[in-house]
């Protein structure tokens, strides 16, 4: 299966199952930011997508938007939680062992940014699946972490559903 075909059945499934919906979106999100899976999944454009069905289905925006930041909170918290625990020997696991240079690139960008870089990482693609790894990796105080965490997942899924939620027809209607 293609990652269209992928995208497609996921936003049909979500728009045809309510009920399960949130369920998928959070693992959507979970998946996103989790240091392994974030590098395979094309959750992005599926969770954008998601955006658009709000309100044009029975979904409501603040249900799904809780949804997707407790799915990436938690992906953030796990990979954070494995480098804490596992440091350096994670990164020998695929497929963080065959991209040993993005793992570089988050322990500098950690390193320059600390919690700061917590927070920002989310909103940077392939930084988004090493930068809570790295932390835990270097022993990043849970406390910090968990209140950078909870702040960017919550803007971070504010940000991918918004556009579709709130798209430009949405918008025109709102000024006219």
């Amino acid at each position: 299966m293609d990652f269209t075909a992928l995208i497609q059945t996921v936003t049909d499934f979500i728009s045809s199952h309510p009920k399960l919906a949130l369920g998928v979106i959070a693992l959507l999100a979970f998946g996103k930011s989790l240091a392994f899976i974030s590098l395979l999944l094309p959750a992005t454009v599926i969770l954008l997508a998601t955006g658009a069905l709000i309100g044009e289905s029975e979904l409501r925006f603040m249900p799904v938007w809780l949804a997707a930041a407790a799915g990436a909170f938690a992906g953030n918290w796990l990979s954070w939680w494995l480098g804490y625990h596992y440091s350096y020997r994670i990164t020998t696991l695929w497929p963080l062992s065959r991209k040993p240079q993005l793992l570089q690139r988050g322990h500098l960008f950690f390193e320059r940014w600390g919690s700061w870089g917590v927070f920002i990482g989310r909103f940077f693609g392939p930084l988004r699946a090493v930068v809570p790894l790295v932390a835990g990796i270097c022993r990043m105080p849970s406390g910090k972490f968990q209140l950078a965490n909870a702040a960017s997942a919550a803007v971070w899924a504010f940000g991918i559903l918004a556009p579709g939620a709130l798209g430009i027809p949405k918008l025109a209607a709102l000024f006219s």
